[in-house]
């Protein structure tokens, strides 16, 4: 597990992760200490020391003619990012949500990442008021169940093809055979049509460039829908 890097993708600098990694171990200690045992260079930890120090990462005294530190501790440093992020997050919701239009666009979008794929396929059932045509392996089922659930709630006409081994009650339910989802390569494909609206067509492996397909274009929304109406009732 690289320590340093995750703390680096939560917003630490380099010689930040490296002095707070080491404070871990070695506290309390001054930043002569510190430099040594994380290897910051004596001219930058100091700096580093008093980034980490505003961030409420460290905590610092005053010992005589030294300044001895020591860490904020791990479950108190998470939980602190943690709501610091939920904040953020909630005001760019607001307010990205202001400068957003959506627009009516044709063309066909592709979605790099399993995590934005994944996020775009839960809008669409979310965000759904009229009829959802799914295909759905069982991992994305299960990932999907509390937005899938919430549509049945709301009225939405759930029409759900599976290809795999689990069940769902909710909805018009049809279960792919085994060899004709593998013979088809359905086994690793999702489909979801929105509303008549929209159309989603992913694959649950990564690939390179892309992972996921979305468009509005009325023909092509109108050929995926055909497409899992006719697998589940032919």
């Amino acid at each position: 597990m690289d320590l340093l890097k995750k703390l680096m993708e939560i917003g630490f600098t380099e010689y930040e992760a490296k002095v707070y990694l080491a404070m871990l171990s070695l506290y309390p200690a001054t930043g002569y200490q510190l430099s040594k045992e994380s290897g910051v260079p004596r001219s930058m930890v100091y700096e580093a020391l008093k980034r980490l120090h505003a961030k409420g990462a460290a905590l610092e005294t005053v010992d005589g003619r030294s300044t001895p530190y020591r860490p904020l501790p791990p479950e108190a440093l998470l939980t602190k990012h943690a709501e610091d992020i939920s904040r953020l997050i909630g005001e760019l919701r607001t307010e990205l949500d202001t400068l957003y239009e959506s627009k009516i666009d044709n063309r066909v979008w592709t979605i790099q990442g399993e995590t934005a794929a994944a996020t775009y396929t839960a809008k669409l059932i979310n965000e759904a008021q009229e009829e959802l045509y799914l295909v759905l392996t069982d991992d994305v089922l299960a990932g999907l169940n509390p937005e899938i659930v919430a549509a049945h709630d709301r009225g939405v006409d759930l029409n759900v093809l599976l290809t795999g081994e689990s069940k769902l009650d909710l909805g018009r339910v049809a279960y792919h055979p085994p060899l004709e989802s593998e013979l088809q390569d359905l086994t690793k494909t999702i489909v979801v049509v929105a509303d008549s609206g929209e159309v989603l067509i992913g694959s649950t492996e990564l690939h390179e460039k892309k992972l996921a397909t979305v468009t509005r274009n009325a023909d092509l929304v109108m050929i995926a829908h055909q497409f899992v109406w006719m697998e589940m009732f032919t």
